[in-house]
């Protein structure tokens, strides 16, 4: 705001988070049934914007049976203690951007 006693104007600045990007993509994972399966990638910047694991077309959520993590910009997710229903793709996405494995 600028005041000059007898007028005054105003102004707003609006931010917009600048996209993350993937820089560590995903590497394809074997592991025994019943062993952990750990898959990881690292972004370009931390970020606010929504960030999702996939397995297959499913969408995961942190719980017993799946671990997801962040750390700074490096995002993981733990499938424990895996079965033959666990295999196939394990994507992940934030904004437009996927990495598969």
């Amino acid at each position: 705001t600028c005041d000059t006693g007898d007028q005054q104007t105003t102004a707003v600045v609006h931010l917009k988070e600048p996209a993350a990007t993937i820089v560590e993509t995903l590497k394809d994972v074997t592991s025994y049934e019943g062993e952990d399966a750990v898959f990881e990638c690292r972004l370009s910047r931390e970020t606010t914007q929504d960030a999702q694991w996939f397995l297959g077309d499913v969408p995961l959520q942190s719980n017993e049976m799946n671990e997801i993590r962040v750390q700074g910009t490096r995002h993981s997710l733990i499938l424990r203690k895996v079965t033959l229903e666990d295999c196939g793709s394990i994507s992940f996405k934030v904004g437009e951007h996927t990495s598969a494995a």
